[in-house]
């Protein structure tokens, strides 16, 4: 092989890695809503998310587009009238992001872990509001045939009605 086409080669390959940035890009849509104690919806309260990537605001129940990232999604709500509501939120490695280093390469796969890329947060995400909460982060595999069960120091109204994601007080 000629030195132009290895280069070439090299070059197409340095430039196609980062599967999982590829797949999925390096942002996510993440839905927030907030409970009471005893379970009910509290509507229209203001939340702040963040991580190391950025900060961003939304009033629940709804959803806003956040950078992806190993760490801890932080989420901070407040309603007038109401405790603050707060909740760690763990990242999952995807299970692309591991295959990415076959097909990808140590380069690709350094892409999807610097940017973000091979990193989850679960998609719906409850805040008990007069708590703070810790959430476990989506299964690796992302298969939606069975909810994690939730456990919070509250009623078993709240862990009936929590999200597909594992709550810790």
């Amino acid at each position: 092989m000629n030195r132009i086409n290895w280069v070439v080669l090299l070059s197409v390959s340095m430039l196609g890695s980062g599967c999982a940035s590829i797949v999925s890009g390096h942002n996510q849509s993440v839905s927030v809503e907030t409970r009471s104690k005893e379970g009910q919806a509290v509507a229209s309260a203001k939340c702040k998310l963040t991580n190391n990537k950025g900060t961003w605001f939304v009033t629940s129940p709804g959803s806003v587009v956040v950078s992806r990232s190993f760490e801890d999604l932080l989420i901070n709500c407040e309603k007038e009238n109401q405790a603050p509501g707060v909740a760690s939120v763990k990242s999952s490695t995807k299970a692309m992001a591991f295959g990415n280093i076959l097909f990808g390469g140590v380069i690709g796969a350094g892409v999807d872990v610097a940017t973000g890329a091979a990193y989850d947060y679960p998609t719906m995400i409850t805040v008990l509001m007069g708590e703070k909460i810790s959430v476990d982060a989506p299964p690796v595999d992302n298969t939606k045939e069975a909810a994690p069960q939730a456990a919070a120091d509250t009623t078993s109204a709240v862990a009936a009605n929590t999200p597909p994601a594992e709550i810790k007080p």
